[in-house]
């Protein structure tokens, strides 16, 4: 188990971030050689500069556990395939056609044995927005706002579901401004009038689990926990609130 002991070890090291930071820039790199449509890769990149350059910026004064940077990490590496083809383009049908023949499964059909009738790499990506970034935004919560207990667990759920509303607000501003081809590539519904109502439900849906998870090993670990629960919705001061006050 020496191998366990190593990687244990390296991701606990002040260095981790680092690495992750190197990591994501060769990723991007290699996947920002000839996109599929570069005007759309370019919008699809806004969002994940800011992001990545806010990460690097509160590095020192507000670092994150190794945990949320691993996770904020494997979203981003999604999102950047994702960008490479559009979201509507992915190959994930041909990659797994790949892979069942390398396990001696000849004509494999990963749309027929599960019935999709559109690409649907973009709503893996809203599932994981709110199942991979729910868990930073507690750790902001109750490191920065000192919320416990309850709300501890409210707050994140709340903020993954508003996040994902406010993006498919400016995606359709985008698709409105720019138009054309790249406004339809960037707005990715395939003909779908429900796509921002499903890609905000699997969002808060990969939040949920994020979230109920969180709580179930708290639970397990910590013999305080139902006593914090239960502590966090009390009215500790029932008086009401004086104007002015």
């Amino acid at each position: 188990m020496r191998w366990t002991t190593r990687l244990k070890a390296f991701f606990r090291t002040p260095r981790y971030p680092l690495f992750l930071l190197l990591a994501f820039a060769v990723w991007f790199g290699l996947w920002a050689i000839r996109p599929s449509h570069p005007q759309d890769f370019f919008l699809e990149h806004i969002l994940t500069v800011a992001a990545v350059g806010t990460l690097v910026w509160t590095r020192r004064w507000l670092p994150l556990s190794h945990l949320s940077y691993t996770l904020l990490f494997i979203f981003l590496a999604l999102h950047v395939i994702g960008a490479h083809y559009t979201y509507a383009e992915v190959p994930y049908e041909a990659w797994a056609r790949q892979v069942a023949g390398w396990l001696g499964v000849e004509g494999f059909d990963l749309r027929a044995a599960c019935g999709f009738t559109r690409n649907h790499y973009d709503r893996l990506i809203h599932f994981a927005f709110g199942l991979l970034c729910a868990y930073p935004v507690r750790e902001l919560f109750v490191r920065v706002a000192r919320v416990r207990g309850f709300w501890s667990y409210y707050f994140p759920f709340d903020v993954a579901m508003s996040l994902s509303m406010l993006y498919e607000l400016l995606e359709w501003a985008v698709a409105v401004i720019v138009a054309g081809d790249v406004g339809q590539s960037y707005l990715g519904t395939q003909g779908d009038e429900w796509d921002a109502h499903k890609d905000m439900a699997l969002a808060t849906l990969g939040a949920l689990i994020a979230i109920a998870a969180t709580a179930c090993c708290h639970w397990r670990l910590r013999r305080d926990f139902a006593a914090e629960m239960a502590d966090s919705l009390k009215v500790h001061d029932p008086r009401p609130l004086e104007e002015g006050r």
